[in-house]
């Protein structure tokens, strides 16, 4: 904490021309003494400190004294502020603006200058996301097991894990950890966790295998599926899978060859596109196609 008041108060002055004593105490939450014995602290380290005294005096770098701040170029410190308002949409904190201020609080050019690029990672769900993300951070720095209640395609269940990582891919969020029940790491859905907890059983961390920070192996895609759709669909697969996921056929038709997680997760994806899009292979997808087609048809006779 010092540390970080001494490097705020070396700030403040490379950016203002003369502070007072008072300002800087009420600034960083210090008694004057405190800020007095900083001063002497920065003075050894090398940095020329000037006080004055009466109603002109204050506290400033001698005249003619110049740090070089210049540790980021433009293009870093952009690529820095863009990264830090991203994750602000998920923060119950800003961090962006507090950075801008602790650089140069005088240069409101600055606060504008990621503006160009704009990354919201919570989509409709700030107000649960920003809680659990904190919360699980805590845990994480503390070492804790966590425990909730979850939801998947089998049902739902409790779950205590050792809370190692929490990643942001495949358009969601979720948390990386070590299951106490199933003895191994894995990854949970963040939207998928409710009523989450964190414990006052501390853990030892475990040596993560390598292979485990591959998180493409917990979500597979080997179920292959080949189908054809519809011209008027083609903006839809290159909004999802990109531009050359298909090839157009003669007469139009798209055809569509890509691994999928499991045959549930494609059925939902498929039926979808109603009737704009027929499922070549496998024939025993055809078959769950046709099943559930007649089963949503008696349905709606009824």
């Amino acid at each position: 904490m010092k540390i970080d008041r001494l490097i705020g108060i070396i700030t403040v002055l490379q950016n203002n021309k003369k502070v007072t004593a008072p300002y800087l105490a009420k600034k960083f939450e210090v008694s004057r003494r405190t800020i007095n014995r900083d001063i002497e602290d920065i003075c050894k380290a090398g940095i020329p400190i000037v006080t004055t005294q009466g109603n002109e005096g204050g506290i400033s770098i001698m005249e003619g004294f110049k740090l070089d701040t210049t540790v980021f170029t433009t293009d870093e410190l952009e690529a820095i502020l863009v990264g830090l308002k991203s994750f602000d949409s998920v923060s119950t904190h800003s961090a962006s603006h507090k950075l801008i201020h602790k650089i140069s609080p005088n240069r409101p050019t600055l606060m504008s200058l990621a503006d160009s690029v704009s990354i919201d990672l919570s989509s409709h769900y700030k107000d649960s996301l920003a809680p659990k993300i904190a919360q699980l951070r805590v845990a994480i720095q503390q070492k804790r097991v966590v425990m909730f209640h979850y939801y998947y395609n089998k049902g739902e269940n409790d779950k205590r894990i050792e809370p190692y990582q929490i990643v942001f891919q495949w358009s969601s969020w979720y948390i990386f950890g070590f299951c106490l029940m199933k003895q191994e790491f894995r990854l949970y859905k963040l939207n998928r966790l409710w009523d989450l907890q964190t414990t006052e059983e501390e853990f030892i961390p475990r040596e993560i295998p390598e292979e485990c920070f591959d998180f493409n192996r917990h979500i597979p895609d080997n179920y292959d599926i080949t189908a054809v759709f519809d011209s008027s669909e083609k903006y839809r697969l290159i909004e999802e899978y990109c531009f050359g996921c298909f090839q157009e056929m003669e007469d139009g038709r798209l055809l569509f060859k890509r691994g999928f997680t499991n045959l549930n997760v494609a059925m939902d994806w498929f039926l979808g596109f109603g009737d704009r899009v027929e499922i070549l292979e496998p024939i025993e997808m055809r078959a769950l196609i046709k099943e559930k087609i007649k089963k949503m048809s008696e349905r709606y006779q009824s």
